[in-house]
């Protein structure tokens, strides 16, 4: 009993891939870091991304007396979210609902406002611009005649 016990409890402590871990290739170099100066290299897995129980301290998601990563910060559970999903994939799901929102705005716009009840006014005389004091800034809308369309 107690050795299927630590079976179970040595498998849950095997870290899970996730998409963040997949897509950050992180393998041992051949050489070791000379900047470590014989502190152990451990793989780059957060954890976040291992199981909830089984630690000794399962807020942390640890056991007491374990080497910690050396990037510690960025790897422990107070560090930066894991990602859930593939940047790519959320990448096309919020161009997904780009398009569909600018589509609703569009149909709504072109499909289902209705147009205007009135006839805009016109003026003669190329938008009254002598009336207006000559200047183009201030031209009206000028007249427009069922032959020049």
């Amino acid at each position: 009993m107690n050795s299927l016990l630590r079976r179970v409890l040595v498998a849950r402590h095997v870290p899970r891939r996730s998409a963040f871990t997949a897509t950050r290739a992180y393998t041992t170099p051949q050489e070791p870091d000379p900047q470590l100066n014989g502190y152990p290299e451990l793989p780059w897995v957060s954890r976040q991304s291992l199981p909830p129980l089984g630690w000794q301290d399962n807020l942390l998601r640890r056991n007491f007396g374990d080497t910690l990563h050396e990037q510690e910060e960025v790897l422990s559970m107070w560090g930066p979210d894991v990602a859930p999903i593939d940047p790519y994939i959320a990448l096309r799901h919020f161009l997904v609902a780009t398009a569909c929102f600018i589509a609703a705005g569009y149909t709504i716009k072109e499909f289902l406002t209705p147009d205007c009840p009135a006839v805009r006014r016109e003026y003669p005389y190329d938008g009254l611009v002598k009336e207006l004091g000559g200047l183009e800034e201030n031209k009206a809308r000028p007249e427009v005649l069922d032959t020049e369309v």
